[in-house]
């Protein structure tokens, strides 16, 4: 066996899937899907065939018409891969596999109507990146393995739902296609009360990028190919439009950055709180946390790099974790330069400046795990979500900052638009990057250390701390900060959210108790609509140990499942010594709000806990 992936069970000398056809039943009364999926191989094959599944139970795998059983084996499972499943073809070029999921499947959240908005109906959504797909359906779960794809999707007929793929149809449910199904469940495919919803995805992507949302949704146009959709709550969704309404702008800017959008539409989800992540690039359809309504547009850029992503990270993929970075720095890059069209180098210099300090926060975190602080790492028996960080993003981003200050701006364009035109729809790996860098670049590697950025752990020594002239005034006032001197109102009275995030990051990790009061009296950051700004400062109120606020952490951490706010207040509450008191908080609060939390965010905290509890 040679595997691909160190995150996969498939097989290198096994043929990639090309097609998986599949029919979803959706039930919300025990949490789960009961479902079949169709794959197609580019050929017939005979021998083992691998693939990849987690708390997936298999009922059975035939031929495509469901008539003769195809052998199969089930692994024991592995606590980071989840299950082996080997099939024995003879001459097949596709096959059926029968399956349903578990309520634990790390992907899905089920959300009963008490955790909504409109708290009237239930809502279920999927989060596959890195490796949950497994967990949704069986298939060969890495990014070198690229899939088109249909689904039928079976709901209650009350719900709608969205995918990262193009709607063909809603309908009543039609006899034949319950076949498909398990007979257990093949019955229930027809009630009156039940809705499918039919999908299609024409452009091949990995599976991580699979998607979808059901529950009571509602829309609003915001551009000629851009749709809100959130729980059908008119100041959810007129909030949500007014947010993103300059999203066609950003579109345009990116296809003049980067070339053609290739995906027709750019849809937007705002999905309940519990979600894990600021956004999810799924094509056509974009989640977005409602932490990123701001009210000042501002929650905007998270959706410029989910734009980015359209271009790097879905056209061209990293092939395995490892080179998570050509995903994440090139769109950190792309992301920068479209806010830098759309809003001004200002705000991109702020953007910069804060990743720069997130970019030296990993360093501290991964000090003893340096391995962590390269481009190009070794994740083997690791779990990419526990090593997720900003090293990818920021280090990444200073990369290819880096490149452009060497070689000029309009070089680096030009670079960057072929780059994306001749690896479009495939995912490739570091070495293949720095060929291309090298070919299209000629000497480059004489002036910048390409093996010291992609494979050196840390810092390199000419990445670059941004200057501009408002970056430079929030640095020098928290500085001031550190001896006794808070910013005057006329100094912050045109502050937004970032300039309060890059303020707060700036200072020392702690201070006297009586200065955090002082400052939140006069500026009321612990009520800050901005999550940035409160997350921000209730580490430093944490770290002074400055208790008056324990009750607004504990709020915060039941009302958001955003893992770039539980990862920091979960941490600042256990770590370091002198922490019983916090350790206790943070213990009683996770049992009580675990089941708020997705699962990808809930083995994450789990994690945080048993490091220093």
């Amino acid at each position: 066996m040679a595997p691909i992936d160190p995150h996969s069970f498939t097989d290198s000398t096994h043929p990639l899937a090309t097609h998986i056809a599949l029919t979803l039943y959706v039930d919300f009364a025990t949490s789960t899907i009961h479902g079949s999926a169709l794959l197609t191989l580019p050929g017939p094959y005979s021998g083992p065939l691998s693939l990849d599944a987690r708390s997936l139970t298999i009922h059975a795998v035939f031929e495509p018409h469901g008539s003769t059983p195809i052998l199969f084996s089930l692994s024991p499972p592995d606590p980071i891969m989840g299950c082996h499943v080997t099939l024995s073809l003879s001459n097949q070029s596709s096959f059926l596999v029968l399956f349903s999921t578990s309520p634990s499947s790390s992907a899905l959240q089920w959300l009963s109507p008490e955790q909504t908005f409109n708290k009237r109906c239930p809502f279920v959504y999927t989060q596959c990146q890195s490796i949950h797909a497994r967990s949704v359906f069986p298939c060969q779960d890495t990014p070198a393995a690229r899939v088109r794809y249909t689904c039928l999707l079976n709901l209650p007929r009350r719900l709608s739902a969205v995918m990262s793929a193009r709607h063909l149809d809603r309908r009543s449910p039609l006899s034949h296609e319950a076949a498909a199904l398990a007979p257990d469940h093949s019955s229930l495919w027809c009630s009156e009360e039940r809705v499918v919803e039919e999908f299609v995805m024409d452009q091949p992507v990995p599976p991580y990028l699979f998607a979808f949302a059901a529950g009571e949704l509602g829309f609003r146009e915001v551009g000629p190919r851009t749709r809100v959709y959130a729980e059908a709550a008119p100041e959810l969704l007129d909030g949500a439009a007014r947010e993103f309404a300059r999203t066609e702008e950003m579109i345009q800017q990116g296809e003049r950055l980067f070339g053609p959008y290739e995906w027709e539409r750019f849809d937007l989800l705002v999905l309940p709180p519990s979600f894990p992540y600021g956004g999810m690039e799924n094509p056509r359809m974009v989640f977005l946390t409602p932490t990123v309504i701001k009210g000042d547009s501002s929650g905007a850029q998270v959706v410029a790099h989910e734009l980015a992503h359209s271009w790097t990270g879905n056209l061209i993929t990293n092939k395995t974790n490892d080179h998570f970075w050509l995903n994440e720095g090139f769109t950190t890059y792309a992301e920068r330069r479209i806010v830098e069209s759309v809003q001004g180098e200002d705000i991109a210099a702020l953007n910069i400046g804060i990743g720069w300090r997130g970019l030296n926060e990993e360093m501290e975190r991964f000090k003893d795990r340096m391995e962590f602080t390269k481009l190009k790492t070794n994740q083997e028996g690791v779990d990419p979500d526990d090593v997720y960080s900003q090293v990818p993003y920021e280090k990444g981003f200073q990369f290819l900052w880096r490149i452009e200050r060497q070689i000029g701006r309009p070089a680096f364009d030009e670079f960057l638009k072929k780059y994306i035109a001749t690896f479009k729809f495939q995912s490739i790996d570091t070495e293949t990057f720095l060929d291309f860098l090298k070919a299209n670049i000629p000497g480059i590697e004489k002036d910048v250390d390409l093996e010291l950025w992609t494979e050196g752990t840390g810092i390199p020594p000419d990445a670059y701390e941004p200057v501009s002239n408002i970056y430079t005034k929030i640095v020098s006032l928290a500085n001031e900060f550190k001896l006794g001197r808070m910013p005057r109102e006329d100094e912050v009275a045109d502050w937004q959210g970032q300039e309060w995030e890059l303020y707060l990051e700036n200072l020392p990790k702690s201070v006297e108790a009586s200065q955090v009061l002082a400052l939140d009296e006069r500026y009321r950051l612990s009520e800050s609509k901005d999550y940035e700004v409160k997350v921000g400062f209730l580490q430093l109120a944490i770290s002074s140990k400055c208790r008056d606020y324990y009750g607004v952490v504990e709020k915060t951490l039941k009302e958001v499942g955003r893992m770039k706010y539980l990862r920091p207040l979960y941490t600042t509450l256990v770590q370091g010594p002198g922490k019983e008191e916090e350790k206790i908080l943070a213990e009683r609060v996770f049992a009580e709000a675990r089941d708020c939390y997705h699962p990808i965010a809930q083995g994450v905290v789990a994690s945080i806990l048993a490091k220093h509890l």
